[in-house]
């Protein structure tokens, strides 16, 4: 059984954990991340997409909704979630935030500055979210545009196909932290954390080894920093949480003939009610996996001529993630109410917009979030009370949440790594003994 020291562990490589491990590898830190998954490219395959996505055990759970089982979706690969999402750059809701005394105005405005994040250039906006615009808008939507963690230039010299290059992924930020010193292991599952006497002392993989730290940052994702945190008796953790339910409507326009485009290019947000629309373009290889699922063989080939409109819902903090990571949350009521109003809607515009076939896939859950939430299992510093163990990930979320909340996490991870940077370099003050003005003394 080997041994290894670092001054910071982070486990998990999403944006939560990819943006504070560059923060501290660029204070000087020695950073170790562990990643569960591979680091393959993605490769727009489908069983790239069930291994990392999908796979029972590992990235799916199906919690016990009556007749309407949802699957939860979780990225075990280099980058986390942020490899399947969608770059859209949701400004983070400061005033769900702001009364747990976590204020990530200047951390946004610092990423904002650095990574540029637009709406696309009309040229770059597909015919499918054109016309879902344009229909839309003559229903009355409040249809506004969704800025992008896009290249522009870069998807523009490539085409739709490069949209996955061109995007914003922790990746990027997993290579900065590499550049400043840091170490990423892929292939690493923690099998446990080390604590003893209230102090966090590293972590334990499966197979045996050891890697000892001072400071733990669980960064695994919603689903799976639970039963980590749990294992150590914050029993509070994966208690009442969020998994954002989503179903996509669509609808086949004869007139229509287009292969993929950038999804989620616009929308409109019912905050109050709870819900938002926007339109959805998936891969190929998606759209058949779904519809077969939706038992509609029938549009399989109809990949070119459909039409979809993604149906969002904030649902309401229940269910449980057990010791052992199987999540049961049933949908409430309200969140039954909410999803048909959403559906009613999104097939009125698919209607105004002339599709016809109009059908509804099966719902997944695709921002799973609040099961470690600040307040309750951390406080505002992402700290919990264990000495030396954070979480910065979307299990902090402190509430159900109902837009994308990947900017938001990355605003986090910046606002901790700034953090610990300045409490290791306070620490390292204090530990330096004071200079004397007086000559040392002799032994003789």
């Amino acid at each position: 059984m080997g041994h290894m020291h670092a001054d910071v562990l982070v486990v998990g490589s999403g944006p939560g954990g990819a943006g504070v491990a560059r923060e501290l590898a660029r204070s000087g830190a020695r950073v170790l991340v562990l990643e569960r998954g591979g680091r393959n490219p993605p490769s727009g395959k489908v069983s790239q997409a069930l291994r990392e996505l999908w796979w029972p055990g590992r990235s799916m759970s199906l919690p016990g909704a009556p007749r309407t089982p949802v699957a939860v979706l979780r990225g075990v690969t280099l980058g986390g979630s942020s490899m399947y999402f969608f770059a859209t750059a949701w400004e983070p809701p400061y005033h769900l935030l702001d009364p747990f005394g976590v204020d990530l105005r200047a951390d946004a405005d610092a990423l904002r500055a650095e990574l540029s994040p637009a709406p696309l250039p009309d040229d770059l906006i597909g015919p499918r979210a054109r016309i879902l615009a344009e229909a839309a808008r003559k229903l009355g939507h409040d249809w506004q545009s969704v800025s992008k963690f896009v290249d522009a230039e870069a998807l523009r010299a490539t085409g739709p196909g490069g949209y996955g290059a061109a995007r914003w992924t922790a990746r990027r930020f997993l290579d900065d932290a590499v550049a400043a010193g840091a170490t990423v292991r892929t292939g690493a599952l923690v099998d446990h954390l080390m604590v003893r006497q209230g102090k966090v002392e590293g972590v334990a993989l499966a197979g045996g080894e050891q890697l000892r730290a001072d400071t733990v940052i669980v960064s695994a994702g919603a689903l799976g920093t639970p039963p980590l945190l749990r294992a150590v008796g914050l029993e509070r953790a994966g208690q009442d949480w969020f998994y954002d339910p989503v179903v996509a409507i669509n609808g086949v326009l004869d007139s229509l003939d287009a292969g993929f485009e950038p999804p989620m290019c616009s929308a409109v947000h019912h905050q109050a009610e709870g819900w938002m629309l926007t339109d959805l373009c998936r891969p190929r290889w998606l759209h058949e996996a779904l519809t077969l699922a939706a038992g509609r063989v029938d549009r399989l080939r109809q990949y070119r001529h459909t039409l979809s409109v993604m149906v969002k819902v904030r649902d309401e903090l229940s269910g449980t993630v057990s010791d052992r990571g199987v999540a049961h949350k049933p949908l409430a009521g309200v969140d039954r109410d909410r999803l048909r109003a959403g559906t009613a809607s999104a097939r009125e515009l698919l209607d105004g917009a002339g599709a016809r076939s109009i059908h509804a896939t099966l719902r997944v859950a695709v921002h799973p979030g609040g099961t470690a939430r600040i307040g309750a299992v951390v406080d505002a510093d992402l700290a919990t009370e264990i000495d030396g163990l954070h979480v910065c990930d979307a299990s902090v979320l402190p509430c159900a949440w109902g837009v994308p909340p990947t900017f938001t996490i990355m605003a986090l991870g910046r606002r901790l790594g700034r953090h610990l940077a300045g409490v290791r370099s306070r620490a390292a003050t204090s530990a330096t003994p004071p200079l004397s003005a007086d000559p040392p003394t002799s032994g003789h």
